[in-house]
């Protein structure tokens, strides 16, 4: 029996490949296919069946592309209508792979197709179970998701994912592995834990919604309380997920590298989103004006995700040298399918071309601390939790999540300054701004930890008025 967690950082994501006797499952696989196919034939073993814990919301899965490409079937749990060729499995349904078999556990609450799958090695002990959105390392599945889809609301999907966790979940034996679908990041649960590997056992002893005297009107109160609002691409995913999607290899191919004239001429007549995914830094010296920064070297995809709102909008793209197919791809994960191309060269070859560029006007921490008698006009864009912990003394909270319906708020002659934790969101920010003609605004380096060392006074003392 052989285990694979295949883990991606940027969405904070846990497919998984099992192996036994030759036979191979893959559970919740990203949209690119290959990888699971090449790992499959290079242990000489055959791709038998996609299983898929639940419509995702925060990732487009390889499921369609990867029955299309190997003939496995895809499956499902209890309730799911997908639009596609799939086997919806009964509870409790058994599927052989090799000398061990995975049970299909039926645990609605995160969605009302949400199922575990749960191994048993070839002893028939139960030995693993691949927990979906349903239970996470320290967290369980948050549910307001699905409220539209099932016209719910997310006390009544917390009480049935109460009763899932209690009746097929907390039942298992303690040493029990649990592999989750998500990690510390995903915007699926709000307390996920760094490590993306655990057990029943630990899980009952740590994570506050498995407490064994916990009542259930506790439990819907505790897992409803605190959360955020979904990023806006959620639905757009799950639409994806549900009912189909075209293949990232193709997305990739039909992308066209430009010449810097060219991706100028492009860009006026498409109305593209130039979108320049290089450092923090390398923005801040120079970019295409009115282009919107955000890093390949950061949490990418889900920030693509929460800031582009229409995922059909047409993209040019500016990237790191060599770069350039691994931005499409990621961008693809999340639903952006409509990359048209990227400046060939990098942006070195805008700069040679001698064409207009813009820059990013940033001071250290110090600089601002001396600046603070001018009453100058502060926004931190980290995300609520971060400010509620510490924040500058009489600074509002300004996500970056939300910046639009906030833009009345900012100066439009008068010189402002944004600050995130380190530098990569208020940059971000900074080039959201300037695209709506918001020049004066100032980036502070280094973001909270540089202010943390200036006597700037801070406090964790919160207005509710100012958290959305």
């Amino acid at each position: 029996m052989n285990i694979q967690q295949i883990y991606t950082g940027c969405l904070a994501q846990g497919a998984y490949y099992i192996e036994s006797n030759g036979e191979v499952a893959i559970i919740d696989p990203l949209r690119e296919v290959q990888p699971y196919i090449d790992r499959a034939n290079e242990n000489e073993g055959e791709i038998k069946y996609i299983f898929e814990t639940h419509f995702h919301a925060d990732f487009v899965s390889g499921h369609v592309t990867l029955a299309e490409k190997t003939g496995a079937p895809i499956v499902f749990g209890p309730n799911a209508n997908p639009s596609f060729k799939a086997h919806i499995a009964k509870d409790g349904e058994v599927f052989k792979l090799g000398e061990i078999t995975i049970t299909c556990l039926h645990t609605p609450g995160h969605t009302m197709e949400s199922s575990c799958y749960l191994l048993k090695d070839k002893d028939g002990k139960e030995y693993a179970l691949f927990s979906g959105d349903t239970l996470f390392l320290g967290d369980v599945g948050r549910p307001d998701l699905a409220q539209k889809a099932v016209e719910m609301t997310q006390e009544q999907l917390a009480g049935i994912l109460f009763d899932s966790l209690r009746e097929k979940v907390m039942t298992l034996p303690d040493a029990v592995i649990v592999y989750p679908a998500h990690g510390a990041g995903s915007a699926c649960g709000k307390n996920l834990s760094k490590e993306t590997v655990g057990s029943i056992g630990d899980q009952k002893a740590t994570n506050y919604a498995l407490r064994a005297d916990m009542t259930k009107e506790e439990f819907i109160a505790e897992v409803t309380d605190g959360l955020m609002p979904p990023p806006a691409y959620f639905p757009m995913n799950v639409r994806l997920n549900k009912e189909g999607y075209g293949n990232v290899e193709d997305i990739i191919n039909d992308a066209k590298a430009f010449d810097a004239k060219t991706f100028e001429l492009v860009a006026n007549e498409t109305n593209a989103l130039i979108l320049d995914v290089r450092h923090y830094d390398d923005f801040e010296k120079g970019h295409i004006p009115k282009s919107i920064f955000i890093g390949i070297d950061g949490q990418f995809a889900p920030w693509v995700g929460a800031l582009i709102e229409d995922n059909k909008q047409s993209i040019l793209l500016v990237t790191p040298e060599e770069r350039e197919e691994e931005t499409i791809k990621r961008l693809a994960r999340v639903g952006y399918d409509a990359t048209l191309g990227y400046l060939k060269g990098g942006f070195h070859s805008w700069i040679n071309a001698g064409l207009e560029y813009d820059t990013v006007t940033s001071v250290t921490a110090q600089v601002m601390e001396d600046r603070m008698n001018e009453n100058i006009a502060i926004f931190d864009v980290r995300k609520p939790g971060e400010y509620t912990a510490e924040h500058i003394l009489d600074v509002p909270s300004t996500p970056l999540d939300f910046l639009n319906e906030h833009l009345a708020e900012f100066p439009k002659e008068d010189n402002f300054y944004l600050h995130c934790a380190g530098g990569y969101r208020s940059m971000i920010a900074a080039s959201i701004l300037k695209s709506r003609g918001y020049h004066n605004v100032i980036n502070v380096l280094g973001g909270f930890s540089a202010i943390k060392s200036t006597s700037i006074k801070t406090t964790n003392y919160v207005c509710p008025s100012t958290l959305k």
